[in-house]
């Protein structure tokens, strides 16, 4: 197949790059040139948020699968959908289990808790300005998603990405926060009532957007791993690799340590199971994913 991947060719976007090629598909990645495509793949520049340009560079190009890695915005949405109407058959939108922001639930979320079509889109929002960009990435890929799934000429699914851990090249930060606090002792802030949350392992979802690609089911589908972790239980395999102690601190208000959580939205994946893909448990790659980032020896 002729594969577009739009932006996303570092962390998991490369794995999933690595995964098409060598399943024998043609790939093309279109970003805005900050960094080069993988050795051997095709690279179109152009600025996804600027309709003419990408019309200019996919002119008398098509392709049977996009797969966007980087739509954040209703804008980009809108964007994507029109430029896209005739030049392909399937677009996969990577998405976030961000969209989740207003749940707080005993249950694993299903895809079905949020409403698409009750959700109200606002292209008029300062998207272009990073700090509300970044202040509202839920309600972006949300109203992002609300676009597509309001009809599009071509097939269209969204992965819902749980919180991603692993590989040498997790460029977050977030584990690192733990493991500095830990080696000395210092206290790690976390909600009074802390929730457990739904993560995936780098590699498992670079093959389950590889999958979609291949797959025909159409709509939003949850991505992650069986087995939601607690912060507690990542700080355990911290500990035991860096050594030191871990001290939680609860807060009423303020700013909270990364994968802590003051409500619970773990999602459900039993869509993705029913269209016949199998998750691994996440307690089958915690240590090695811990490892690996931290670049620690199990």
């Amino acid at each position: 197949m002729d594969v577009l991947v739009i932006g996303g060719n570092r962390y998991f976007g490369k794995r999933l790059i690595a995964l098409l090629r060598e399943s024998g598909h043609r790939i093309t990645v279109l970003n805005r040139g900050s960094s080069p495509a993988p050795e051997g793949i095709e690279q179109l520049v152009a600025d996804r948020d600027d309709e003419n340009a990408l019309v200019s560079v996919l002119a008398g190009r098509s392709f049977d699968v996009v797969v966007d890695q980087v739509c954040y915005t209703p804008r980009q949405a809108e964007i994507a959908r029109r430029v896209f109407a005739t030049r392909t058959r399937r677009y996969v939108m990577t998405s976030t289990v961000e969209v989740y922001e207003y749940e707080d639930s005993a249950e694993p979320v299903a895809e079905s808790a949020l409403d698409l079509a009750a959700v109200t889109v606002d292209t008029g929002l300062p998207w272009e300005d990073p700090e509300f960009l970044e202040a509202h990435y839920g309600e972006g890929k949300r109203q992002a998603e609300a676009v597509f799934a309001a009809g599009t000429p071509f097939a269209w699914a969204s992965v819902r990405v749980a919180h991603v851990l692993g590989g040498a090249d997790d460029f977050t930060g977030r584990l690192d926060h733990y493991a500095r606090r830990i080696r000395a002792g210092e206290p790690i802030a976390v909600p009074a009532v802390n929730r457990p949350a739904t993560y995936v392992y780098v590699e498992e979802i670079a093959a389950f957007l590889a999958w979609a690609v291949r797959a025909d089911f159409t709509g939003p589908v949850n991505a992650h791993s069986s087995s939601p972790l607690t912060t507690a239980d990542l700080c355990v395999e911290i500990e035991r690799l860096v050594g030191g102690r871990t001290v939680f601190r609860e807060v009423e208000v303020g700013e909270v340590s990364p994968f802590s959580f003051a409500r619970s939205y773990a999602m459900s994946n039993s869509r993705a199971a029913s269209l016949g893909y199998s998750f691994s448990d996440s307690g089958a790659w915690l240590a090695k994913a811990v490892s690996e980032t931290l670049g620690v020896e199990r």
